[in-house]
C-alpha cells in the first residue's frame, strides 16, 4: 500500500455529514439520536446534515449508497459520520463509485457494520475512522466519557500522533434506549485492569488495518473489500468483538480461517479489542463476564500461536463495543511499542 491519504480534517462551524450506511434506527430511538446530534453541535461545534435514510428503517442497498455519493461529494461536507451500525452494509458496497469517493476523500467515522465502508474506502487509499457513532458514543447517557472525547476531539479536528490512553474503569451495561430515565444518568462502570500484553519485546510500526472480527468474516466469505494477503505484510491488525458476543470457540474458527488464507502471518502486531461480555440478551454477572473475557483472550492467543507466533499481541484495548472507545485510524499508522507498553496512532 503507497501512503495512506489522510482526508483534510473539518473545523468547528463546519457542515459534517451524518448517515446511516446500515440501519436507520435513529427513527426507531431518537432520544440517543437526537442527544447525540445536540453533542455534535454544542460539543464540538459542527453543524450535523443528515440525508433521506439517516432515520428511515429498510432502506435499499442502492439508496444508501446515493447518500454516501451524496456526502462526499458535497463540498460543503466537511467529514462523515455513522448514525450506528447494523448487518447488511456489505450490500452497499457493490453500489458505490470509486472514482466519486477517491477524487472526493472526507474523514469518515463509524465502527461494528461500518467496518465494511472503512475498509472500502482504505482499499481506495483513503484513511478512516473506526470508532464514535452518533448515537452510541456521541449519545452516551448523563455524559460522553472523557477518554473518548478527547481521543474523538483529536481524530476529527487534529493531524498528527496521538498515544492511546488505559482506561481504569470501563462499561458494556446497557439500558434501554427508549425509556427517557435512561439518559439522566450516566452508565455503570466498573473497574479495568489495562492493557495486556504478549511478545512485547520490539516495537512494531505499521499501517492498520482490521475492524470488527465477525464482518470481517462475513467480507472473507463473500470475497469483499479484502485484498491479496501479501497486500497486508508488515501492517497492525486490530480486531474487536460485538454486543452479540461471539464465543471463543468462533473467535477461534474466524481466526483459524484467517491463518489459513495465509492472513494472519502479515501482522507482527495484534490490538485486540476488550470484548463486550454483556447484552440485553446474555446478561452476565461479574465473574461470568471475567470468565467470557478470559476465554476469549485463550482463543486469540491459540490461533495467533499456531500461525503467528512472533506476533505481538495487546489484550483490552478500548477500540470496540464497549465504553470509553478510542478511535483507530484505518489505513493510517500504529506505533505499538512493546518495552515501553505504549500505542500511538497518527490521525
Amino acid at each position: 500500500m503507497t501512503d495512506p491519504l489522510y482526508p483534510v480534517k473539518p473545523r468547528p462551524g463546519d457542515r459534517i455529514a451524518v448517515l446511516s450506511p446500515s440501519s436507520g434506527l435513529p427513527a426507531v430511538f431518537p432520544l440517543a439520536y437526537e442527544l447525540g446530534l445536540s453533542r455534535l453541535r454544542d460539543d464540538f461545534g459542527l453543524q450535523p446534515v443528515e440525508y433521506p435514510t439517516t432515520r428511515k428503517m429498510g432502506s435499499t442497498p442502492e439508496a444508501r449508497a446515493a447518500d454516501i455519493h451524496s456526502a462526499f461529494a458535497d463540498p460543503d461536507i466537511k467529514a462523515v459520520i455513522a448514525s450506528i451500525g447494523g448487518d447488511d452494509q456489505m450490500t452497499v458496497l457493490p453500489h458505490l463509485d470509486d472514482a466519486l469517493l477517491r477524487a472526493n476523500p472526507k474523514p469518515f467515522f463509524g465502527y461494528s457494520d461500518n467496518t465494511n465502508l472503512l475498509l472500502f474506502l482504505r482499499n481506495l487509499g483513503i484513511v478512516g475512522y473506526h470508532g464514535a457513532t452518533v448515537m452510541v458514543e456521541l449519545g452516551r447517557p448523563g455524559a460522553m466519557h472523557p477518554l473518548t472525547v478527547e481521543s474523538l476531539r483529536a481524530a476529527l479536528f487534529t493531524s498528527g500522533e496521538y498515544e492511546l490512553t488505559a482506561a481504569s474503569t470501563y462499561g458494556d451495561i446497557s439500558r434501554p434506549w427508549e425509556d427517557p430515565r435512561t439518559f439522566e444518568s450516566e452508565p455503570e462502570m466498573e473497574p479495568a485492569d489495562g492493557w495486556s500484553w504478549h511478545n512485547n519485546d520490539r516495537v512494531v510500526e505499521g499501517i492498520s488495518w482490521g475492524g470488527e472480527l465477525e464482518i470481517i468474516s462475513w467480507l472473507l466469505m463473500a470475497d469483499r473489500a479484502v485484498l491479496p494477503v501479501d497486500s497486508y505484510t508488515g501492517n497492525v491488525l486490530f480486531l474487536e468483538t460485538s454486543e452479540e458476543m461471539p464465543c471463543a470457540e468462533e473467535v477461534y474458527r474466524i481466526l483459524r480461517n484467517m491463518g489459513e488464507r495465509g492472513l494472519l502471518q502479515q501482522f507482527p502486531a495484534l490490538l485486540m479489542g476488550r470484548a463486550r461480555s454483556w447484552s440485553f440478551e446474555n446478561q452476565l454477572g461479574t465473574q461470568e463476564k471475567a470468565l467470557f473475557r478470559r476465554q476469549q483472550q485463550e482463543a486469540v492467543l491459540r490461533a495467533f500461536q499456531q500461525y503467528a507466533p512472533e506476533a505481538m499481541v495487546v489484550f483490552d484495548v478500548d477500540l470496540g463495543h464497549t465504553d470509553p472507545q478510542l478511535v483507530i485510524p484505518v489505513g493510517g499508522r500504529i506505533r505499538v511499542d512493546g518495552p515501553a507498553r505504549r500505542i500511538t496512532v497518527t490521525y
